[in-house]
């Protein structure tokens, strides 16, 4: 094959009509061909995408660049910041000796430029605040945050069909487990187990400790009122989307939260954003890193809603990109449902990674310029084998390609820029502040005090004798809670988090919040 044959070949399957993101150019025979460019439709980055490689071949830095073209474009990002250092594309790129080879190599000059961004966080200590109410995330959804079994997601699921049937908004953890004490133990046992069944001591102690396990986790936070608003990760600033940028370097050791989460976001943009069917560029283009962590241990509930999810949110104009280290780590049934792949340097270690290879390989169309099972071990940092879909949605050629060098800074915010950047930011300061609507546990709290009262009117007039002795002290309701059985099955678990602290576990916050 000769070179203008190669160029031949991809500017032929890689020059859409419309609007493209540059990818970079293609390499041939171990030389990178300026002429032979690769673009990526902006019309078809809502058929979805995976962007895969080894540790440090380069996957973040062509996230980066995809963002910062598709901002330019005028289309909105979100992304989570697994490591704290995707806050730089809001400052200008700085040329070094390494970027000036890069943009020469491929026939381009380099031009520094920044973004506009919006910094979130799921703690609120470095961004925006994120929440949503526990009914917004859902039984499916909080199940696999709590890691329950089936017999215990189904309970949370007649949990969740109760406060549906009767208005019981569940706002924060505090309502659910209000609820929980209610339909176990409390005056609604009989009603629950008359009209959804029976919900036995053990399973409910059980889901509670799960819940108190995860507010000592200090990100119970993320679940109460103000909920995000779907509509803020659409914003434009002169013509250029904003990329919205999660991060989550903090909440790192609890990796299901964040992951689920993030599916608990996309699948509320599902629900929220009107049909919109085939545009010439998408409405918003959605990042999910680590995807890993998304179907670890998922159970099958949890991975039909996935499913389901980016199934149908193309028509709604939005584009999902999972990133992760191989191939693998997405399910089968995922991996159909993505048309657009990016996929860096695989390292082939042992027989597990090669045959994790060869099954990659197979699934990539056919190349007539590359060896490919050689190929693919041998690409270097920032370059990656690509294969998109056209215009027509027909996948183009596979070709190897290197990259385009993101033009913001390829690096963190320095501390007082990041701060400044939030000072400056609207969001921060509109979800700054939690609100403590009327929910389940005022709600539940006053219905236990209207059937005392009730009871206590029934009563027949205590007698001479009884009425010369002091009246015994109502217990308050928190004193019927923590004395409830179902209160004293955590016990062990609340000593064990206190003395966990006392021999030197970090100290945990645990306080009413609302989201």
């Amino acid at each position: 094959m000769s070179t203008d044959k190669f160029i031949s070949a991809i500017n032929s399957s890689y020059s859409p009509t419309g609007a493209s993101i540059y990818l970079g150019a293609g390499v041939f025979q171990g030389s990178i061909v300026p002429e032979a460019r690769v673009n990526l439709p902006l019309r078809m980055m809502n058929r979805h995408g995976l962007v895969t490689g080894a540790t440090g071949s380069g996957k973040t830095r062509t996230l980066q660049l995809i963002a910062e073209q598709l901002s330019a474009a005028g289309v909105p990002v979100f992304m989570p910041d697994m490591k704290g250092d995707l806050s730089g594309i809001a400052a200008e790129g700085v040329a070094n000796d390494k970027i000036t080879e890069r943009a020469g190599a491929l026939g381009i000059t380099y031009s520094p430029s920044a973004f506009p961004v919006e910094l979130y966080s799921l703690s609120g200590k470095l961004g925006a605040q994120m929440r949503a109410t526990v009914t917004e995330f859902g039984p499916v959804l909080l199940s696999k945050v709590l890691e329950l079994n089936d017999v215990q997601s189904s309970v949370l699921m007649i949990l969740f069909k109760y406060a549906d049937d009767k208005d019981l908004p569940i706002v924060d953890l505090n309502d659910l487990k209000k609820v929980l004490n209610y339909l176990s133990e409390g005056a609604g046992a009989a009603e629950i187990k008359e009209g959804y069944g029976k919900i036995s001591t053990a399973t409910a102690g059980t889901i509670l400790r799960k819940i108190v396990a995860l507010e000592q986790q200090g990100v119970h936070q993320i679940f109460g009122e103000k909920s995000f608003d779907i509509g803020d990760l659409l914003e434009k600033v002169d013509g250029r989307g904003v990329i919205s940028i999660l991060n989550v370097s903090d909440v790192q050791q609890q990796p299901a939260i964040f992951s689920t989460f993030m599916l608990a976001l996309l699948a509320e943009i599902y629900q929220g954003l009107p049909e919109a069917g085939d545009l010439d560029k998408p409405k918003l283009v959605f990042f999910l890193d680590e995807a890993h962590l998304l179907f670890k241990d998922a159970p099958k509930a949890f991975m039909d809603q996935i499913e389901q999810v980016i199934r149908l949110i193309r028509s709604k104009g939005v584009g999902v990109f999972f990133c992760t280290q191989v191939t693998q780590d997405v399910p089968a049934t995922v991996l159909s449902q993505l048309g657009n792949r990016v996929h860096h340097v695989i390292r082939a270690f042992t027989p597990n990674d090669v045959k994790d290879l060869k099954e990659t390989i197979r699934t990539f169309p056919k190349s007539a310029f590359y060896d490919m099972e050689q190929q693919f071990t041998q690409l270097g940092i920032g370059q990656a084998f690509i294969t998109v879909l056209n215009e027509k949605g027909i996948p183009t050629e596979t070709v190897v390609t290197h990259l385009v060098p993101p033009s913001s800074r390829m690096g963190p915010l320095s501390p007082t820029e990041y701060q400044q950047l939030l000072d400056q930011s609207t969001m921060f300061a509109k979800y700054k502040d939690t609100v403590d609507p009327r929910s389940a546990f005022e709600i539940l709290n006053e219905r236990v005090q209207a059937i005392r009262q009730e009871q206590e009117q029934a009563a027949p007039a205590s007698s001479p004798r009884t009425a010369s002795r002091p009246a015994r002290q109502e217990k308050s309701t928190f004193e019927q809670v923590m004395t409830s059985p179902v209160a004293k099955q955590v016990g062990r678990e609340l000593v064990r988090g206190v003395f966990g602290m006392l021999f030197g576990s970090a100290p945990r916050r645990s306080s009413r919040r609302k989201w």
